[in-house]
């Protein structure tokens, strides 16, 4: 995606350095991100992020960003960069290791090579990820015991029950919710306002008869509403 992309600029902040990436791992950019330079506004609304976040990576030294007038704006390497830190973070990668792998990636020589690291990366993230599900199993039946699974009026789902009682959109949610997206991502993929996932995620936790979403979800495995 970004072979041979080099860059020359500074930041406005001048204890900051602009990371030089000749090669980048492919990474797929927001479809509604605007040619050339791309405003602060318009970079968090593409990649799903809050104006804070921006700044934070910028304080990790992971982009920079620039300014024409009083308007921050990040230049295409910067863009590029955000992709890659952004799957990234959907695959749950911890700050440091992207700043690490951002590192390495200075340091590689051709497309393939960047490719290769990323790879790498994400291998050992499907290894972490795999020793957090079987904790996940073990911990079930434990969860189980501080489940109140009392039927009542307003919580008709038991462990009689399947997952008729509820909506079609309530499971599709509700195998998001599982799957481990964020509440902003549920409601960007069921095309929803962010307070209307949150209540569709509570209507859930409610008929699930849990205190959370953690609950929720692991009485849902455990009934075979959804499969993780």
């Amino acid at each position: 995606m970004a072979e041979g992309y080099k860059q020359g600029f500074t930041s406005d902040l001048a204890t900051q350095t602009r990371p030089r990436h000749r090669f980048l791992p492919s990474a797929a950019l927001p479809a509604d991100l605007p040619r050339g330079r791309v405003p602060i506004a318009d970079m968090a609304n593409a990649f799903g992020v809050t104006h804070r976040t921006l700044h934070f990576y910028e304080e990790k030294g992971l982009i920079s960003a620039s300014r024409i007038g009083l308007m921050r704006v990040y230049e295409p390497g910067d863009v590029m960069r955000m992709a890659v830190i952004n799957a990234c973070r959907e695959a749950g990668m911890a700050v440091a290791v992207i700043q690490d792998l951002m590192t390495d990636l200075i340091e590689a020589d051709s497309q393939e090579a960047a490719e290769a690291l990323f790879r790498d990366a994400l291998v050992t993230r499907k290894r972490e990820l795999s020793a957090e599900m079987s904790t996940l199993h073990r911990q079930m039946q434990q969860v189980s015991d501080l489940l109140d699974c009392e039927a009542t009026e307003d919580q008709p789902l038991n462990d009689n029950q399947s997952g008729s009682a509820l909506t079609d959109q309530e499971l599709r949610c509700l195998a998001l919710m599982a799957a481990g997206l964020s509440t902003q991502r549920i409601a960007r993929t069921l095309d929803l306002r962010d307070d209307t996932a949150r209540s569709l995620e509570a209507g859930i936790i409610q008929k699930f008869h849990a205190n959370n979403r953690f609950q929720a979800i692991a009485k849902a495995v455990m009934l075979g509403v959804v499969q993780v």
